[in-house]
């Protein structure tokens, strides 16, 4: 079972590669729940880490209806990560309707070739998601990322059964949102081919002097706090995939 952690740092890519992950989704933007990372981030993670790097192409947060700007933004940073050694890219674009912008997202798939593309979670905000299959399939993508449009892949699961069915060979499946040890052993029931999880944990800013009126973020996580990948979370959702040599989900 692939397991893909999405990173943030050059930190956590180091930690989920030791821990065992089989590809990172390297991502900039935490607070707007991924965007764009930086030329830098990316370089240097190629550099040190070994593992199959997926970069993230979004030009901001909020929805995944992109203005022709926009869209210029997201060619660029697709050459340059090509450019930086990138092993694939993670895009997602919809139209006003929701359902997939086919013509700009095939135009991206094409331009990233021969990188392999992962369509994300903007296919759980597609108004149809058994329609929304047959389209990103269209476009080219290898895989998509999603939560059975819920909250939680776990929440899910019901829904990702069925998108693996219609998929079949031509499209995979990753299983993502709330992936933790306490669920990825049903996750991998579902049929997914991978899991995709953060693993991360909060940890206190070492800054010693802070501004009490003052604050840098408009959304959480506030700057007097970070988010870095877990080892052992990480290690724990690959044991419990993992059940092909047991007779079961580890206590």
């Amino acid at each position: 079972m692939t397991l893909e952690v999405c990173s943030f740092s050059l930190q956590s890519c180091l930690t989920a590669q030791e821990a065992g992950a089989s590809r990172i989704e390297l991502c900039g933007g935490l607070a707007e729940g991924g965007t764009t990372p930086s030329a830098g981030l990316i370089k240097l993670v190629e550099q040190q880490v070994t593992i199959p790097i997926y970069v993230m192409i979004r030009p901001r947060g909020g929805d995944f209806l992109y203005s022709e700007t926009e869209l210029e933004v997201m060619r660029a940073d697709i050459e340059l990560a090509k450019s930086l050694g990138a092993d694939g890219i993670v895009l997602g674009v919809l139209n006003a309707d929701g359902t997939v912008d086919e013509v700009n997202t095939k135009e991206l798939v094409e331009l990233a070739k021969p990188l392999p593309v992962t369509f994300h979670r903007a296919f759980d905000m597609t108004r149809d998601p058994s329609e929304a299959l047959e389209a990103v399939i269209r476009t080219g993508a290898v895989r998509i990322l999603t939560s059975g449009q819920r909250p939680t892949a776990e929440a899910g699961a019901e829904l990702l059964k069925k998108l693996v069915e219609q998929a079949g060979k031509r499209i995979e499946i990753m299983a993502g949102a709330g992936v933790s040890a306490t669920n990825a052993y049903m996750l991998v029931q579902t049929g997914v081919d991978a899991l995709h999880m953060s693993g991360s944990q909060r940890t206190e800013s070492l800054m010693e002097h802070r501004h009490p009126l003052v604050s840098m973020a408009s959304n959480t996580p506030g700057e007097y706090e970070r988010h870095e990948a877990d080892a052992e979370k990480i290690r724990r959702v690959l044991e419990q995939t993992a059940f092909l040599q047991n007779d079961g989900p580890i206590p």
